[in-house]
């Protein structure tokens, strides 16, 4: 059984850090606005692909460009632009939905990935993409026996793609679930004129709602469920199952969280397909990974459609499960390298020893440890206050741009 491919999200260069820090094999990431998430994270330009691009290449970690909205006229020739950039950048390849950019992404001679938004179902629809595309992401209504159904026919009909290679099947692992088959929703566009399809959404399925009878007027709140807020999607406890399937990528789902989500998920995610590999995979560990993935943004787990299931997993709440919570503290000032110390000045609340803190950054991505030692104000104490300047020793370097937080536990309503 080959290892699956670990696949991370990346909304800017805090996340993109995390995620090489803890194992991703590969990072989707997009730039200026045609993406589906041009309003939910902060995008890079077109000037950071060489970054990208050198920071990944370092790491052995393929890099790629999601260029999957709809695109209108108005829209090619960003699009030119965009894949000639990536071009020249050496990014691995592009995520596409619409023909044109499928097209010039071929001609331009960039590898292609076939968004899920092309909803690809069946065996049929694999072979005509596999003369455009050498990866396709599945819809993400089907089983894993459907899923299994496709690889294994991929393999026994030697269905390639324009690399010559077998054409690799890619399935969400982890993260937010629309509602809409494979995410083509039209709510967003309807009440605000604002196209989820274009990167736009206004996520109106998260809000509760009530139903009011029009002959009566009888209004009846649905009794504590986000009836159009499904919970998200968690694969870690079924990621045998998943492996069995012959998937080849295991996308997780995340460009608008934090950097400290990316760090967790991907590291639960790598220990994870790390341990199929080597067979030490067993419910005590996914126990322990489960409690960690709880710890940052999440709306409760389900399996998703993976097992059969019909949609019905909703949430009960607007915001957050996350059983942990990050609080700004202040801010990086200086790292020492010889002595292994980073300074920080204390801009809110307060910091004690035995404290989780959280240091994320664009260079530094999240590092997250627990302080055994300070010094504030050049003394010993056990507690730095606002206006304190405070040094800890530190495995990691930190840098000016570097935020500070503490890490306490986030008190969630059943």
């Amino acid at each position: 059984m080959q290892k699956i491919e670990l696949m991370a999200p990346a909304g800017n260069f805090e996340s993109l850090q995390a995620a090489l820090d803890n194992g991703a094999d590969s990072v989707y990431f997009g730039v200026e606005q045609l993406n589906m998430r041009a309003r939910a994270s902060i995008n890079f330009t077109l000037d950071d692909l060489d970054e990208i691009s050198k920071r990944c290449k370092a790491k052995n970690v393929r890099t790629y460009l999601t260029l999957n909205t709809i695109i209108y006229d108005h829209d090619l020739s960003i699009v030119k632009t965009l894949v000639k950039k990536a071009k020249e950048a050496d990014i691995t390849a592009v995520i596409a939905m619409d023909q044109a950019v499928i097209a010039m992404a071929r001609e331009a001679n960039m590898e292609v990935h076939i968004s899920t938004q092309i909803n690809i179902t069946n065996i049929e629809t694999v072979k005509f993409y596999a003369m455009f595309a050498d990866t396709m992401v599945l819809s993400r209504e089907l089983s894993l026996r459907q899923i299994k159904k496709i690889t294994e026919q991929i393999e026994k009909e030697q269905i390639k793609g324009p690399s010559g290679k077998l054409v690799e099947i890619e399935i969400f692992g982890h993260g937010a679930l629309c509602m809409a088959v494979s995410g083509k929703c039209y709510m967003s566009l309807h009440s605000q004129n604002s196209s989820a399809n274009r990167g736009a959404c206004k996520q109106n399925c998260r809000k509760k709602y009530t139903v009011i009878d029009q002959e009566t007027g009888f209004e009846m709140e649905l009794d504590n469920e986000y009836i159009m807020s499904p919970k998200d999607l968690c694969t870690i406890d079924i990621l045998d199952q998943v492996a069995n399937a012959g998937i080849k990528v295991l996308k997780i789902e995340g460009r608008g969280r934090a950097p400290e989500y990316v760090a967790k998920v991907i590291k639960c995610y790598r220990e994870a397909i790390d341990s199929i590999a080597n067979g030490t995979y067993n419910k005590a560990e996914v126990v322990s990974w489960m409690k960690t993935l709880e710890t940052v943004y999440n709306r409760g787990f389900w399996n998703g459609y993976y097992l059969g299931q019909k949609l019905g997993e909703w949430s009960n709440g607007s915001g957050s499960h996350a059983t942990q919570k990050k609080v700004y503290i202040g801010k990086g000032v200086h790292y020492y390298t010889k002595a292994g110390i980073g300074e920080f000045q204390i801009d809110a609340y307060s910091v004690s020893i035995g404290d989780t803190i959280l240091v994320t950054g664009p260079t530094t991505g999240a590092k997250e440890m627990k302080v055994s030692q300070m010094l504030v104000n050049d003394a010993k104490l056990q507690t730095a206050n606002k206006g304190d300047s405070v040094t800890i020793p530190l495995e990691f370097r930190i840098r000016p741009s570097d935020k500070l937080y503490k890490i306490v536990e986030n008190k969630v309503e059943a």
